[in-house]
């Protein structure tokens, strides 16, 4: 099953981020990918909000990973773990920058999402979420969610 939504705008993209945070539970794995400036980190911040997360959400190139965590004050419960590893694919071994990383650490605490991840931390748990987001040239976004084991599937459907 997979799940395909169009999103005209940015705030659209927020908005859809939150309403998938609405499905996310501590130990979700979450791999993001898509071409440049397509909304990867626009999700993310959505993600953050719905999660009810400290602090502003900002793309972690440069700084590889950041921990949010949860502000009770916003109704947040559980941490959200913001990684990018696009820079990690110039590296010799990007796995073991990964390993580096120690994502495995928080994984079960947490929700976990990974820009650029695909084919490098898929094995932190038993099921996640594959999540592509591509930007037309009218700036629409398109996200096809694809559930890979767990229970997505049936998560998926809640989002209607």
């Amino acid at each position: 099953m997979t799940v395909r939504v169009t999103l005209p705008t940015v705030d659209d993209t927020h908005a859809f981020g939150r309403r998938l945070a609405g499905v996310l539970r501590a130990g979700d794995l979450l791999l993001l990918t898509g071409p440049l400036g397509a909304g990867k980190t626009a999700l993310t911040q959505g993600l953050g909000a719905g999660l009810g997360v400290r602090g502003d959400v900002t793309s972690p190139t440069f700084v590889i990973a950041r921990v949010h965590r949860p502000d009770p004050a916003r109704g947040g419960t559980v941490a959200l773990v913001h990684a990018d590893a696009y820079r990690l694919g110039d590296a010799t071994d990007p796995r073991a920058e990964i390993d580096d990383l120690d994502l495995d650490a928080s994984v079960d605490d947490s929700v976990t999402v990974v820009e650029w991840g695909e084919g490098l931390v898929e094995q932190l748990a038993d099921a996640h979420l594959r999540v592509r987001i591509d930007r037309r040239d009218d700036d629409t976004r398109v996200v096809e969610l694809e559930p890979v084991g767990g229970d997505w599937s049936r998560r998926l459907t809640a989002l209607g």
